[in-house]
């Protein structure tokens, strides 16, 4: 397989998910870049190196628990905490 420099920084059209958000790739999100625009300088990530991030945050994510964390507390445990 050969690198073609045009197809790795062309991402795959974006499909609005919200306002807010969107995804090119499969379970990925993004904020919707012209949303980020003004305070946040964007860069080009090749195709390829967007999705080796998107494979290893689980790992990332848990080697920082391991490191890091006291303690590990879920989303839907936050949410019950806000609604009371």
């Amino acid at each position: 397989m050969k690198y073609r420099r045009s197809e790795e920084m062309s991402p795959p059209p974006a499909v609005p998910v919200t306002d807010v958000a969107i995804t090119r790739f499969e379970h990925v999100y993004e904020v919707a870049p012209e949303l980020m625009t003004e305070h946040v300088l964007q860069q080009e990530f090749p195709n390829w190196d967007t999705l080796r991030l998107v494979h290893s945050r689980a790992d990332h994510l848990a080697w920082m628990h391991r490191h890091f964390a006291h303690t590990v507390v879920s989303g839907e445990e936050l949410l019950h905490e806000l609604d009371g």
